[in-house]
């Protein structure tokens, strides 16, 4: 597994000016939201838990967006006070890394690759650098990545007309160590002082840079054109409740959503736990609509020893029975007992969702509706690409219309009747 990026996200956007104005690229709004939020959600969805943010240009604009929209992110930064090119800003960014292999992503590019296959690929080779490359059919914008039957780099080719080749998709994997042993200047460029001066260069295997094919989607928003393309393909419209069917998976939070919810305290034995009406008999519902039943819960009172995981087991085992006495299912429930919040499986972080889809290859989460009644459920849903459905129980002043809200209901027991 491989758990840090670095995000480079210092570049000024010159192209897109026109377009965006005073706003740094990673920060270019798309389907009313900054870039930057697809880019690091696509990483978190890969596995990444720690990040290292990359910046210059107008900084102080991402760093208030981090501290404001991701609060609960586990990431540092490193601010150029001058332009280190792409080489320098990767090399200062390393000052804060932790682990041996990074990956190395743009703020403006989203390449939705298979990073641990790429990463297993670059520990089966003894990558010093894997460069993972994107077939393209006639394109003039790009240059060609040319690789032999070992996967090994063995040119790169001038940007020119192509009717087809592969191109460098901006997403690297790098060994810390053998990288920062070059001992470059403060100064340089990624791509033509390392990747392209390296090629053939070096006998030592770990020295040398692979590249990996892996035909995905892949956006770059530097252009207007390629900018004004994203805002349609990252736009999403809440579905048709009557529509849903079983390829679709239902999340649901557990405490102030199926059960009463006990004020700044823990429902810490099943004595304390009482259903809202209308609750279990809603999963009856749910089953007949829905492919996967999925409860996604914090529980940090295990955590802060108030209670015991037996004794949340214990909660779960006699909320099912009653589920299924009634009618219903659930396929699985995950919870997060860490105090932490940076914790990746901690809502409104989407690690659980990422987990769910991991055991459950089926789900799709473009085609997944959360259920919560917290401002963190709604956030979570979104971080993980899922709809949003909010329960107004115990927090009934929540504004509606919320970017973060696809759908507003009383009780879950209204959602259950709506479908």
């Amino acid at each position: 597994m491989i758990k840090e990026a670095i995000i480079l996200a210092g570049g000024l956007g010159t192209r897109l000016k026109e377009a965006v104005p005073d706003l740094p690229k990673c920060m270019a709004p798309v389907a009313g939201r900054p870039f930057l939020f697809y880019v690091i959600n696509y990483l978190r969805s890969q596995g990444i838990e720690k990040f290292i943010f990359s910046l210059g240009y107008k900084n102080e604009i991402i760093e208030a967006y981090l501290n404001e929209q991701f609060s609960t992110l586990n990431f540092q930064s490193v601010i150029e006070l001058e332009p280190l090119g792409t080489g320098g800003a990767i090399q200062l960014a390393l000052s804060k890394a932790t682990e041996r292999n990074v990956v190395i992503a743009n703020g403006d590019t989203i390449f939705r690759t298979n990073l641990q296959k790429a990463v297993t690929f670059h520990d089966f080779s003894n990558a010093g650098s894997t460069l993972l490359l994107k077939p393209m059919k006639n394109f003039d914008r790009y240059g060609v990545v040319e690789i032999n039957s070992d996967n090994l780099v063995t040119d790169f080719k001038e940007k020119k007309y192509y009717e087809q080749g592969t191109i460098n998709g901006g997403l690297y994997i790098l060994n810390v160590s053998n990288f920062l042993a070059h001992q470059f200047p403060e100064k340089f460029s990624f791509e033509k002082d390392f990747l392209e001066s390296s090629v053939n260069k070096s006998t030592d295997k770990e020295q040398k840079i692979f590249g990996q094919i892996q035909d995905e989607y892949f956006i770059d928003i530097g252009i207007p054109e390629d900018f004004n393309k994203a805002q349609i393909e990252f736009a999403t419209t809440p579905p048709n409740l009557k529509t849903i069917d079983k390829s679709w998976t239902l999340f649901i939070d557990r405490d102030g959503v199926i059960n009463h919810e006990k004020k700044d305290d823990y429902i810490l034995n099943w004595r304390e736990f009482i259903f809202y009406d209308g609750a279990k008999e809603s999963f009856q519902q749910f089953s007949q609509k829905f492919g996967q039943i999925i409860i996604v819960s914090n529980q940090r009172g295990v955590g802060r020893e108030l209670m015991t995981e037996a004794e949340l087991r214990s909660i779960h085992r006699h909320m099912e029975t009653q589920i299924i006495s009634a009618g219903g299912r659930i396929d699985k429930i995950y919870y997060c007992t860490s105090t932490d919040n940076k914790h990746p499986n901690r809502k409104p972080n989407p690690g659980m969702a990422f987990q769910a889809k991991a055991d459950f290859p089926a789900i799709d989460l473009a085609k997944s509706l959360m259920v919560g009644n917290k401002p963190s459920d709604m956030l979570f849903g979104r971080n993980a690409g899922i709809f949003t459905v909010f329960t107004a129980t115990t927090n009934p002043d929540v504004a509606f219309p919320h970017p973060d809200i696809d759908f507003r209901f009383s009780s879950l027991a209204d959602f259950a009747k709506a479908l």
